[in-house]
C-alpha cells in the first residue's frame, strides 16, 4: 500500500519527518524520496514536500501514526502532516492537535490514525441462503382465517 506524506509548515519540515521516520526501525526501508509536488496555478508555492511510503495493510501503520504524532509534538510553530491513501482518502494530523496530549491521549490518536489508513474491506452482498420453496400440502385443510370449529 503506497501512502504518501504531504508536510506543510517552517524550514525543511518534510526533510525532518524523513529523517524521523528513517530513525524507526520498521520503518527505514520503506521511506522513499519524493518530489515536492507543483503548486496549482494561482498558489503562491508549493504545498509541502510529499515523503512516499510503502507498506503493507495491517502492518505498519501503527508505528507510522505513532511516529508522526511523535514527531509533531516535538516541532515548533505550526505543522501538518497529510496522509494519503491509495484510494484518496486524506488523514490530516496537525502539530497543533497534538500539543499537551497525555501519553494515554497521544496513544488512541495514533490508533485512531492508524485505523483511518487501514484500507477497508470490501463489503459483499451477503444474500440470505435460500432453499428450494415449499408449498403448503394441497391435501391439508387449512382455515385462511384461522378459526377453528
Amino acid at each position: 500500500m503506497r501512502i504518501t506524506l504531504q508536510v506543510t509548515g517552517p524550514g525543511d519540515a518534510a526533510l525532518d519527518l524523513r529523517e524521523w521516520l528513517r530513525g524507526e526501525p520498521g520503518l527505514r526501508e520503506r521511506v522513499g524520496r519524493g518530489p515536492s509536488p507543483e503548486p496549482e496555478p494561482g498558489a503562491m508555492g508549493a504545498l509541502g514536500e510529499v515523503v512516499p511510503l510503502l507498506l503493507e495493510p495491517g502492518g505498519l501503520t501503527v508505528t507510522l501514526a505513532a511516529s508522526i504524532v511523535a514527531w509533531l509534538q516535538t516541532r515548533r510553530g505550526t505543522q501538518s502532516v497529510t496522509i494519503t491513501r491509495p484510494d484518496g482518502t486524506q488523514v490530516v494530523v496537525t502539530s497543533e492537535g497534538v500539543r499537551g496530549l497525555t501519553p494515554e491521549t497521544t496513544g488512541d490518536l495514533a490508533r485512531r490514525v492508524a485505523e483511518a489508513l487501514e484500507p477497508k474491506p470490501v463489503e459483499r452482498d451477503a444474500a440470505p441462503a435460500v432453499g428450494p420453496r415449499r408449498e403448503p400440502d394441497a391435501g391439508t385443510d387449512a382455515d385462511p382465517g384461522g378459526q377453528e370449529d
